[in-house]
């Protein structure tokens, strides 16, 4: 199985739409957004993949993004999220809260976690956990989604 995590799109259609072209390229199983999603245009976008949602410091937990979401057939966690996908644990949170995030890797828990807001792509080894950082779909150059192969946890940075 393959999953697509992005970010920080911020409510930018465009950007997302191109994300949505890269994928399409892939059998993606699943789609995992590390909040800042900033807009219900967006879950419309991503409708294709079955998608789970964590919110960002510039999402509001409002009915309209709500909406969206579940009309889209997403799934919204609120601030923080555990799944289990292909036996793979994985944790998810847009990581502005810096002390969760902090100990989200320091439980040791996961064998993914996926988090967004610098902007920047970054993955680290942090004892069994890959922590990985998509990078954004909104003020970031270059724009950047991931596709990580599940049970293998082998990443393609995909950039735009």
């Amino acid at each position: 199985m393959q999953i697509a995590v992005l970010s920080d799109t911020h409510g930018h259609v465009g950007n997302t739409l191109e994300a949505v072209r890269l994928l399409e390229s892939f059998e993606i199983g699943a789609v995992l957004h590390c909040g800042d999603i900033g807009s219900p245009a967006i879950p419309t976008l991503l409708s294709d993949w079955p998608t789970h949602y964590v919110l960002g410091n510039v999402d509001h937990d409002d009915a309209r993004l709500r909406e969206a979401i579940q009309l889209s057939g997403g799934t919204l966690h609120g601030r923080y999220c555990e799944l289990v996908l292909e036996t793979i644990r994985i944790a998810m949170l847009h990581g502005d809260d810096e002390t969760l995030l902090r100990e989200t890797i320091e439980r040791g828990a996961f064998d993914l976690l996926c988090h967004g807001h610098t902007h920047r792509q970054a993955r680290q080894q942090a004892g069994p956990t890959l922590v990985l950082n998509p990078g954004a779909l909104y003020r970031a150059r270059p724009h950047s989604l991931a596709v990580v192969d599940l049970p293998s946890l082998e990443v393609a940075v995909l950039e735009f």
